[in-house]
């Protein structure tokens, strides 16, 4: 029971879900390939349950300000049109005020054309391409950044150490967006480099032992990776790579970062546990000893 013991298993979920239901929620949790959810993984699903209710519900507030906004613009539009066909149809419009109106329009196009312009390109990348929505992890020109508000004009974001960057909707149109949150399961990659006499048979066990860690850590690390030789540098080390995926996005970036130093930590142990090791070349030393009775003489060795 729930209040007995210190974790949840399938059967304590099969008291308030069916079978089908359990199957598709049970490995969500951290450590469900055990069958057992302790306190710590639960508690983790519930926040992670939270943030995402409460970005859908930002994301929500933020489209309907934008809609609002479009929709005074478009009501604006709307009775102007109607105050015209109306004195057309009331042929209160003559022939000389239509000819100012026409002119009046002109003038208008002209200071505001560029304004219309703008204001069109950015209803269009809000309402049409939308590439992201409030609360999204993104990359723009090379930064990231977090969505933080979306108006019919701008696009407010948040910087890594919280600055806030105001961004032209009209200008974001134009620029390429990396978009983590709707991004699937991504990769990561490890480099490092061991000693070239590193015995073929441990740089197997190597591969072995990184295979059993990501199998045994299926709900963070997807089984399938890579361990490549990159090059051999100097006849004196190989450097290699570990290509492996997430079993998330890059959306949040802190678990991100946590995950990828658990598992460069296990890499030191598993190099520890083997005796892998990476030792510099012998550097080529000059040092200069002055005599004592002619300070202006020295003598070279090595």
């Amino acid at each position: 029971m729930l209040f007995m013991t210190s974790y949840i298993d399938e059967d304590d979920l099969l008291r308030f879900m069916i079978k089908e239901e359990v199957d598709l929620v049970f490995p969500l949790f951290e450590g469900s390939n055990t069958g057992k959810i302790d306190r710590k993984s639960f508690t983790n699903w519930v926040i992670k349950v939270y943030k995402d209710r409460k970005t859908l519900a930002h994301a929500l507030s933020d489209t309907k300000t934008a809609v609002k906004q479009l929709n005074k613009l478009v009501t604006v539009v709307l009775v102007v049109v109607t105050v015209i066909i109306w004195l057309l149809l009331m042929e209160i419009a003559t022939t000389k005020v239509l000819l100012l109106l026409s002119s009046q329009l002109v003038v208008a196009a002209f200071m505001f054309g560029n304004t219309c312009k703008t204001i069109f390109e950015a209803i269009i990348f809000v309402f049409v391409m939308h590439p992201f929505d409030v609360g999204d992890r993104c990359v723009v020109d090379g930064v990231q950044l977090l969505v933080e508000e979306m108006n019919i004009l701008t696009t407010v974001f948040l910087k890594l150490d919280n600055e806030k960057v105001y961004y032209p909707n009209s200008v974001l149109s134009t620029k390429p967006i990396s978009n983590y949150y709707r991004s699937p399961d991504m990769g990561d990659g490890i480099e490092f480099s061991i000693d070239f006499m590193t015995p073929a048979k441990t740089i197997g066990k190597l591969k072995e032992e990184i295979r059993k860690h990501l199998e045994a850590n299926s709900t963070i690390w997807h089984p399938s990776h890579l361990v490549v030789v990159k090059e051999i540098e100097n006849v004196n080390k190989l450097k290699m790579a570990l290509y492996c995926n997430h079993t998330m996005n890059f959306q949040d970036f802190r678990e991100k970062n946590k995950r990828k130093t658990d598992l460069i930590l296990e890499l030191k142990r598993i190099f520890e546990e083997l005796g892998i090791r990476y030792n510099l070349l012998p550097q080529h030393v000059n040092l200069n000893q002055v005599n004592q009775d002619r300070p202006d003489a020295t003598y070279a060795t090595t």
